[in-house]
């Protein structure tokens, strides 16, 4: 099976390098190409190719922007962003445009061809050199959504939810941290009706899955 391929970036002599590089694989079909975003929406509309290699800088508007109206037009096409730099900010407009492949320009040859086989296949790939970027970003993102969650809480609260969390009673939760039981039973009424749960199981379940003992 043939994968038909869409090159799109604005240097022609960058156009017949991966049209030489990707025609030696007799598994590659180059249907055609383009020089800037309007001419690669035009030719996909026409071509229906399986993967269209897009530069991300364009003259016009960008490669994101035609990658967005490309993944959500025809989710049939797979599109592989390729750049000259490791950009975190154009890595992540990026993938939230819907592009499969996020490779450097200085990829090697044998490395592309096997890019875009995986993208044709439905797969999904980063270029190595900006895979830990990623992770790192991921990471970040669910640490933030992580302490986001007990925002709403005082430290004390925090305290009392983690004791909760722990299976303790009112009586040990006020023995633990010297203070009075009625104190306690309304700090426990606060967390509850910040964190909008109705009942102490749910409240430790909530401090559990949201990782409080790390934002003590």
């Amino acid at each position: 099976m043939k994968h038909r391929i869409l090159l799109v970036d604005d240097h022609e002599v960058v156009r017949l390098g991966l049209r030489a590089l990707l025609e030696h694989h007799h598994h590659f079909e180059v249907v055609g190409e383009a020089g800037n975003a309007k001419e690669a929406l035009d030719q996909v509309s026409r071509l229906k190719p399986d993967v269209v290699l897009m530069d991300i800088r364009l003259p016009g508007s960008s490669g994101i922007e035609a990658c967005e109206e490309i993944t959500r037009n025809y989710p049939d096409t797979k599109v592989i962003m390729v750049t000259s730099y490791a950009e975190d900010e154009m890595l992540f407009s990026a993938i939230r445009a819907g592009a499969s492949g996020y490779v450097l320009k200085q990829i090697g040859g044998e490395d592309l061809v096997r890019a875009v086989e995986a993208v044709g296949r439905g797969e999904a790939l980063l270029d190595p050199a900006v895979t830990q970027r990623v992770f790192q970003e991921v990471r970040r993102a669910v640490k933030e959504e992580e302490a986001s969650a007990f925002v709403n809480l005082s430290q004390q609260e925090k305290h009392v939810l983690a004791l909760v969390s722990e299976g303790k009673t009112n009586r040990e939760i006020a023995k633990a941290l010297y203070l009075g039981e009625g104190t306690v039973r309304n700090y426990v009424s606060s967390i509850l009706s910040k964190l909008g749960v109705s009942n102490r199981a749910e409240a430790a379940a909530y401090a559990v899955e949201h990782n409080l003992k790390e934002y003590l």
